[in-house]
C-alpha cells in the first residue's frame, strides 16, 4: 500500500544507508547502558523533553505541520533546530511526510500504516525505499510554506549538523558517557516513541471520533510524547493545537503551548469547539473545522 516518501517504486527495498545510523545508534545505545552516570541521565532527560517536547510535538508537529499557532520566527526556527536532534529529518522532510500521512491515513498512499504490518508502521518504511531526508526539492512540494523560508531549506538539507554539533558538545564537556547517554539513547528512545505514534496509536486505544482512518487515544503512548498518543483526537480535529480534549488527557504539549501564550509569546491559537462534536458513532467528524482563538 504505502512506501517512504518520495513514493518510489523500490519502497520495500532496504535503504542500507539509513538502516546502518539507525543500528550504529542503537548500539550505542546498549553501550551507554554499561556507563551509567546520573548527571548523564537527566541531561538525556532534558534534551528528550527539548527534542521531542518541544522540537517534535510542538514545532515539527503542532506549528509547522498544522500551523495550529503562530510564535515570532525566531522561536519557530528554535523549534525546528530542537526537531533535528531527533534524527527525525529536517522540518520540510517531517512536515511533507506527516501531511501525506494525513490526507491519505491508513488508505493507499499512507507512508507509514499498520494496515501494511505493525512493523512497517513502526520502522520498517523508514528503512526502506530511497531516502528522502536530504531531498529538499522533491519534499518541498508537499510543504510549499516551508520551502519559501531559505532558513527551513537549509536546515532541512543539512539537518544532520545541529545533532553533531550537540554530540561533541557533550563528549568534550562529559566524556564519552555524556555522548552516548545524551545522543545515543535518547535518540533511539525518541525515535522509538515517535514511531509508536504511527503504529501503536494506529492499533491500541480508544476512538471518540469516527474518523476515517484507524487512530487511536492511547494513553501510554502519550505520556511517552508529551501528549501526541492522543491521536484518533488529533485526526479528527488536526488543526487543533491541543490533543489531550478531556481533563484527563494529559498534554504537556498544550500546557507549554498555553504558557508561551500567557507570555504573549503565541498567538492564533486554534482548539476545537467540542460542543459541535458528534459521538464516535457519526461519521465525518475528521472534516469538522476548529475555531480559532486569539491569543
Amino acid at each position: 500500500m504505502a512506501g517512504s516518501v518520495g513514493f518510489e517504486s523500490d519502497a520495500k527495498i532496504i535503504n542500507w544507508a539509513t538502516t546502518i545510523v539507525f543500528s550504529l545508534f542503537h548500539a550505542g545505545a546498549i553501550a551507554a547502558l554499561f556507563m551509567f552516570e546520573w548527571q548523564a541521565v537527566v541531561v538525556a532527560a532534558l534534551l528528550y523533553w527539548l527534542a521531542i517536547g518541544c522540537g517534535i510535538g510542538m514545532g515539527y508537529h503542532r506549528l509547522l505541520t498544522h500551523r495550529s499557532y503562530v510564535v515570532p520566527k525566531p522561536i519557530e526556527y528554535f523549534m525546528a533546530i530542537c526537531g533535528t536532534l531527533t534524527l527525525e529529518g529536517g522540518p520540510i522532510f517531517w512536515v511533507a511526510t506527516h501531511r501525506v500521512h494525513h490526507q491519505n491515513s491508513d488508505q493507499e498512499g499512507d507512508p507509514h500504516s499498520p494496515r501494511d504490518g505493525g512493523w512497517w508502521a513502526h520502522a520498517g518504511w523508514i528503512m526502506t525505499g530511497a531516502s528522502s531526508h536530504n531531498k529538499t526539492g522533491r519534499m518541498s512540494h508537499y510543504a510549499p510554506d516551508l520551502a519559501k523560508d531559505p532558513f527551513h531549506v537549509w536546515l532541512n538539507t543539512y539537518h544532520y549538523v545541529p545533532l553533531i554539533v550537540l554530540g561533541l558538545i557533550l563528549l568534550a564537556v562529559g566524556g564519552l558517557p555524556m555522548m552516548l547517554w545524551g545522543v545515543c539513547a535518547r535518540v533511539v528512545v525518541g525515535l522509538h516513541a515517535t514511531w509508536l505514534v504511527n503504529s501503536a496509536a494506529h492499533m491500541w486505544g480508544g476512538r471518540r471520533f469516527a474518523t476515517s482512518d484507524d487512530s487511536r487515544n492511547n494513553w501510554w503512548v502519550a505520556l511517552l510524547t508529551f501528549g501526541e498518543g492522543w491521536h484518533n483526537n488529533h485526526h479528527a480535529h488536526p488543526t487543533s493545537a491541543r490533543h489531550g480534549l478531556r481533563w484527563y488527557e494529559f498534554d504537556l504539549t498544550w500546557l507549554q503551548i498555553r504558557f508561551l501564550q500567557f507570555l504573549g509569546l503565541v498567538k492564533s491559537v486554534k482548539v476545537p469547539n467540542l460542543a459541535l462534536a458528534k459521538p464516535v458513532e457519526a461519521e465525518a467528524i475528521g472534516r469538522q473545522k476548529p475555531v480559532q482563538v486569539e491569543a
